[in-house]
């Protein structure tokens, strides 16, 4: 495998995270709103998280584990979230995860960043099936999911124990025949 790209979108460079990123991360992932809908970014966010985080993921893009780029505003650089595909290379499958920093919200980033990765995932990976979820009690992730094509697929309810609550997810698919970039 070659190294790791740099995606373009119309407003967005997604790349590989550098050690320099790492403040950014532990400040914008950090955020309480952040964290509540996800299941494995912490909150608070520990110091060294972030810097321990990002070293892995050249070893992890390597031996094709998973790919994971920041995605950061084509106008200005600045860091607007995170998003990448963890992969099953023996199955030709990968689950996208995405977080966008809360100034971001509500622009259409997380739909834009999601377009290219599964692309990406399609094109260069060779991948035939791409996956995801979110807590239901997260709608806007649904809808983001939606936009990109992705088909849902059921719920496994109360999964996952986030701050003592049981919450259900939702799971969504698309295959490479289904997709149109």
């Amino acid at each position: 495998m070659t190294a790791q790209p740099t995606l373009t979108t119309e407003r967005l460079l997604l790349r590989p995270y550098t050690e320099a990123d790492a403040p950014d991360v532990q400040r914008l992932a950090g955020e309480r709103e952040i964290a509540a809908t996800t299941i494995r970014i912490p909150h608070p966010y520990p110091d060294g998280a972030a810097e321990e985080w990002i070293s892995g993921h050249p070893r992890a893009f390597e031996s094709r584990e998973s790919v994971v780029f920041a995605v950061t505003l084509r106008d200005g650089g600045a860091l607007a979230g995170g998003i990448g595909l963890d992969l099953s290379p023996a199955h030709h499958c990968g689950e996208l995860g995405y977080w966008i920093a809360v100034p971001y919200w509500k622009r259409g980033l997380a739909t834009e960043a999601s377009r290219a990765v599964i692309d990406y995932g399609f094109r260069d990976l060779d991948l035939h099936r791409i996956e995801a979820h979110c807590f239901i009690s997260n709608p806007a992730s649904g809808r983001v999911l939606e936009k990109v094509g992705m088909t849902a697929e059921g719920e496994l309810r109360e999964r996952v124990l986030k701050w003592g609550d049981y919450e259900t997810l939702r799971y969504y698919s698309i295959l490479h025949n289904e997709w149109s970039p």
